[in-house]
């Protein structure tokens, strides 16, 4: 039976190749392999797992195993002494304690007393919630013996696997996959609660069984009902901070409770507060909008009631990032909130603008908008340098784009007038509606550049918008907010709602864009938040996709990429989409199709060095993208732009075909 399950338990396992490999290294006797493994994260994680994949294999090529739970310890280190015995006399023997959070405490005696005395050849597994003290890790004499590893959670792709070999429906896997972030323990609850009791229709949700078994994989005993509350403010807000608890839990400890749940093994600190790991967030969230949806609800404006109080009254250098906080209050549900990007990738943050970052800025300006857009960028440099804002990557620092937002006083200045014919036609537009007062001013967010994700939604322009609500709420005397956007037909159903299409279309070079609006006389901008985050509807799409937007663009990259390749091509996960669900000659048809949609690009004269960037890059048998700039004849970064460009309008196009058919 030991056999059955261990061959059952192989055949089931998913990923930790790098752990496997190391360790099976100092099985088979490598003398560089490490003598101690030491693995941590949070609960549901999958150390208790790969514990056991590991077991299976020691006692495969016949090691002696001596397996402990940490639960089961005694506080004498002699009992422990006793009970992993072997170790001490016999050559070869591998120790595993799993558990090991249990018996934290034996660590320094582990270190000092118990490990030097291994017998030859021994090998010691050791896993927790927690990750080892730093003085071992930091020790030379550890150095080389030491093999430190804290478990991650399942990439999308191994995530994924896991739920086809469940067999979850189609449909069903990217809410499950939302709920569980990639979380070991909640996937294979999901997985094993399967599709069963949902209609077609239907959103996937976990039962009361998954989420108390979560609740206590995840979590374990919460010691109070004010532990259980900070939990579930921890569950709701983006991110969380001593002061945020003090003011929507009044009366408790905020203290003792922020303290508590740092020690959290699924809590990430971050510079703007705590942030839980996605699995425990969606838990705590599920379970409470489960039992209790008026507690739930309750929470959630108490937040919302916290984050408009600050956007008032916080300090300046705090306050632009309440609306970003407000906002993932109103996530999920069909508010305009959810358009907004809440992924951790890549995660920017913003700077002010200093002198060596122009020549950046001015080549990104041209390089995406051409010449004319980068000689206003460099003039209003020099009239608000304080308007600019670069963003640069929160892991290596490096800029990858930059917003302005300009405030422009009543009477506008003829020398902007003349010079931008976007802030012109803003100035046409308040003197056709309603003019700006002497005393007054209009606020206007003029470029908003990334090169990577030009004029998508992304975290730069979250960041930026965030900014600019945050500054119209405590501006004195701002008359008008304004939004600039190039592709203003797209935007218009995007911002339907919040923001006036002014119908200006002023052209800056070779680029016209669109010019909306919204009057802060005639709205507060608090009125205007609460509006946008819970009344406003996204217009619905006539039809379900099998699979997400962000699922479908990388399918047509991937169908691009194996254009080449008839048989990886015919695999595509292009091929499960619904605008392939028809095809007689599937590769064949959906090779058309591709071909088709990307000849229609150059219908629009905006599209065509994008048409010809795709057929270049993909079609032509170029071998690589510096050979496909050369056969057009740009420089390899204006291709680089052209192709993203390409393939944003691309992606777009096809999603609309999935959506509402041909």
């Amino acid at each position: 039976m030991g056999e059955r399950l261990s061959s059952a338990r192989v055949r089931a396992f998913i990923g930790r190749d790098e752990e496997l490999g190391r360790f099976g290294e100092a099985l088979a006797g490598d003398p560089q392999a490490p003598f101690v493994f030491y693995v941590f994260g949070p609960g549901g994680i999958g150390k208790s797992t790969l514990l056991r994949r590991l077991a299976d294999h020691a006692r495969a090529v016949g090691r002696l195993l001596v397996e402990l739970d940490g639960r089961f310890v005694s506080r004498d280190p002699a009992d422990f002494e006793r009970a992993a015995g072997p170790f001490l006399d016999v050559p070869g023997t591998v120790l595993v304690v799993d558990s090991f959070e249990y018996c934290q405490w034996l660590e320094s005696w582990l270190w000092h007393h118990f490990l030097p005395r291994a017998a030859d050849d021994t090998l010691v597994v050791l896993a927790g919630r927690r990750a080892p003290q730093p003085q071992w890790t930091a020790d030379p004499a550890w150095a080389g013996l030491l093999h430190v590893t804290e478990l991650e959670p399942f990439s999308e792709e191994q995530a994924r696997s896991l739920l086809v070999a469940a067999e979850i429906r189609h449909e069903l896997r990217d809410r499950v996959l939302r709920f569980a972030g990639g979380n070991p323990l909640a996937l294979s609850l999901a997985a094993a609660a399967g599709s069963s009791g949902c209609g077609r229709e239907e959103l996937w949700a976990p039962s009361a069984d998954v989420l108390r078994t979560l609740l206590a994989g995840l979590i374990g005993e919460v010691p109070t009902a004010a532990h259980r509350r900070a939990l579930e403010v921890a569950a709701q807000a983006h991110s969380t901070t001593e002061e945020l608890l003090d003011a929507v839990l009044p009366g408790e400890d905020a203290h003792l409770l922020f303290s508590w749940l740092r020690d959290l093994p699924f809590m990430e600190p971050t510079h703007r507060g705590l942030y839980p790991h996605d699995a425990a967030r969606e838990t705590l969230a599920a379970d409470l909008r489960w039992r209790a949806p008026n507690a739930f609800e309750t929470m959630r404006q108490r937040l919302a009631d916290e984050y408009l109080r600050l956007l008032r009254e916080a300090p300046e250098e705090r306050v632009w990032t309440v609306t970003d906080e407000l906002f993932y209050l109103f996530r999920e549900g069909k508010t305009l909130a959810r358009l907004r990007t809440w992924s951790r990738e890549d995660e920017v943050h913003d700077r002010p603008l200093h002198p060596e970052d122009i020549d950046v800025v001015l080549r990104m300006a041209e390089e995406t908008e051409g010449a004319a857009s980068a000689e206003l960028v460099r003039y209003w440099a020099q009239r608000q340098p304080q308007a600019f804002s670069v963003y640069r990557l929160v892991s290596t620092g490096r800029i990858v784009a930059f917003t302005a937002r300009l405030a422009l006083p009543a009477p506008p200045d003829p020398q902007d007038l003349a010079t931008d014919p976007v802030v012109a036609a803003a100035w046409e537009h308040t003197d056709a509606t309603v003019p700006v007062s002497p005393g007054e001013h209009i606020g206007i967010s003029r470029f908003s550049i990334y090169p990577e994700r030009y004029q998508v939604p992304s975290r730069v322009i979250d960041l930026s918008s965030s900014r600019a609500q945050a500054e119209a709420a405590r501006a004195r005397g701002r008359a008008y907010g304004f939004a600039v956007f190039q592709d203003a037909e797209t935007w218009a159903e995007r911002v339907k709602g919040t923001l006036s299409d002014t119908g200006a279309r002023p052209r800056v070079g070779e680029h016209t864009y669109g010019l909306f609006s919204v009057d802060w006389r005639q709205e507060p901008v608090e009125s205007w938040l609460r509006r946008f985050i819970s009344a406003t509807e996204v217009p619905a799409p006539p039809g379900p996709s099998p699979i997400s937007r962000n699922a479908f663009d990388r399918a047509v990259r991937e169908a691009l990429a194996h254009w080449r390749d008839a048989g990886a091509f015919a695999a595509c996960a292009l091929m499960r989409a619904r605008l392939a669900a028809d095809f007689g000659d599937p590769a064949g048809e959906l090779r058309e199709l591709l071909r088709r949609a990307v000849d229609d690009l150059a219908r629009d004269p905006r599209g065509v060095r994008a048409c010809e960037a795709l057929t270049a890059g993909y079609f032509s048998g170029a071998p690589t993208q510096e050979a496909a700039a050369r056969r057009l004849g740009l420089p390899y970064g204006t291709y680089r732009r052209h192709l993203r460009q390409g393939l944003d309008l691309l992606c777009e196009a096809l999603w609309q075909q999935e959506l509402h058919g041909p």
